[in-house]
């Protein structure tokens, strides 16, 4: 009998864990090894970081049990959040904290870059939906201040991964939501980067390294890390190209969504789709593994029922999440809509003031119950859902006849049956660890335990999953409701 034992760290923007997995018999079973919270730290000019020295601590850490639990230990990765970034100096130490993407030092910044270099431009060379945390608005928002220290710039996985090794190399399926990326060529775009540094002043195409494809063995970490070396792979390092990997699919007519603190909702295609409707529709195309493409909007998610539950909770209103959901379940459905990708909605504080005043633009009004507070948020993800699914079909003019949901959001069940019943479809609910599995499916193929391609690592996904099922009907919110909310706004 064959035994195989990986771990995966994956980073998410709310909290972290370490995955041990152990592949047997063609099944991969999961141990979490270490979980620790995440979350954006304010500096004293009040601006937002990511503690990254303490991520690099417990990532080692939970890799460190792992090996202990493991002593054959195969390999590791890692996988995170998009867009943020470090820069190193030449000894490869931070200049700083990395930004957090959810600082306002990007407000305003799409419109002034896109007056001298258009946006129409931009997304026939990176495919990148627009949003204003994406790394190229970061780096034009960034200042002249500390680029001639600066020696490489790396994405936050890549950084933990030289971290781990001192290799520098920017792994895909991450560096293609940064919009410097050409989609098509799977390359760095020198036109974006000749403009960041003509423009701004930002030498991008010096400090950038390397690029390598998902399942690259990046090499041993180095002396003192671990107990003894282990292999680093680069995974999918961007958490939704690992997600996606772990979708238990038997055909290529799904929809995804990648459902935690943001949702990632679109399809796999073997193309980018560059065209000006997928440009207006604010579609991104972000490279996954295999030389696929992440076909995909995103998704406020549940960061913002996350952060009226913080809210209730300084309020000394203690409410579990399940009960929240069991609360929502009994609100009317429907009584209130709002548009849940208003870019209100992205920053953290006041979030119940925020959707009380999207309601009220819109001429309806929200209680201030938590019952009917989630209810409204769910509903409005469920509708975001359906929107994305149809225009990402339209656009692409590829069918889906199933929805699966993976990540923490697939155990929402009244999320998972409000999808079912806006989109009309069937959906196919887990894993939950989908990301950590997606991981641990690309290091198992890098190092020679699966063989295969993406079927087989879904194949390997399927037996290693419980998923439960939901079919659209089951609640009696008749189809004309859902386009009647959505005329609301």
């Amino acid at each position: 009998m064959t035994h195989h034992a990986f771990a995966a760290a994956d980073l998410g923007a709310s909290s972290g864990r370490v995955i041990l997995g152990r592949l047997e018999d063609g099944q991969i079973t999961l141990e979490e090894m270490h979980r620790f919270e995440n979350g954006p730290v304010r500096s004293r000019d009040g601006a937002l970081h990511w503690a990254f020295d303490e991520l690099a601590a417990a990532v080692r850490e939970g890799f460190a049990r792992a090996l202990a639990a493991e002593p054959e230990l195969a390999s590791v990765g890692i996988d995170t959040w998009g867009v943020d970034y470090g820069r190193l100096d030449a000894e490869g130490r931070l200049l700083e904290q990395p930004w957090c993407y959810r600082d306002g030092r990007t407000d305003g910044v799409p419109e002034r870059f896109f007056a001298d270099f258009p946006a129409d431009r931009l997304y026939a060379e990176t495919g990148a939906q627009v949003q204003q945390f994406n790394t190229v608005f970061q780096l034009a928002a960034s200042g002249a201040e500390g680029w001639d220290e600066t020696e490489t710039l790396l994405f936050i996985p890549d950084l933990l991964n030289y971290g781990l090794t001192s290799v520098a190399a920017s792994e895909v399926t991450f560096a293609s939501t940064a919009a410097v990326l050409d989609v098509a060529a799977r390359q760095w775009s020198e036109a974006v980067l000749a403009h960041l540094e003509s423009r701004y002043g930002v030498p991008a195409s010096r400090v950038l390294p390397a690029l390598v494809e998902p399942g690259t063995v990046l090499g041993p970490t180095a002396d003192g890390v671990l107990a003894r070396p282990v292999p680093v792979v680069a995974v999918g390092s961007h958490d939704t190209a690992s997600a996606v990997v772990s979708v238990p699919a038997t055909t290529e007519r799904f929809a995804y969504i990648s459902s935690g603190t943001w949702s990632l909702v679109g399809l796999e295609l073997a193309a980018p789709v560059l065209t000006p409707e997928s440009a207006a529709a604010n579609f991104t195309n972000e490279l996954g593994v295999d030389g696929t493409v992440r076909y995909l909007k995103n998704v406020m998610g549940l960061w913002v029922l996350q952060e009226c539950a913080r809210t209730w909770r300084e309020a000394d209103i203690e409410i579990s999440w399940a009960e929240l959901v069991d609360l929502a379940a009994d609100a009317p459905a429907l009584a209130c809509v709002v548009d849940i990708d208003d870019p209100r909605l992205l920053k953290p504080g006041n979030m119940l003031g925020r959707l009380t005043q999207l309601a009220r633009e819109t001429g309806q009004s929200l209680r201030p119950d938590p019952g009917a507070v989630a209810r409204c948020i769910l509903d409005s993800l469920a509708l975001a859902y359906r929107d994305a699914i149809r225009s990402a079909c339209a656009l692409s003019g590829h069918a889906v006849d199933v929805v699966h949901i993976v990540g923490g959001g697939s155990q929402n069940q009244l999320l998972c049956q409000l999808t079912a019943e806006a989109t009309g479809l069937p959906v196919v609910a887990g894993p939950a660890e989908g990301t950590a599995l997606g991981n641990l499916l690309v290091q198992a193929r890098a190092v020679g335990a699966i063989e295969g391609g993406l079927d087989a690592l879904r194949r390997v996904a399927i037996a290693s999953s419980d998923v439960r099922r939901y079919r659209p009907g089951v609640l009696p919110i008749p189809a004309h409701r859902w386009d009647e909310a959505r005329s609301r706004f």
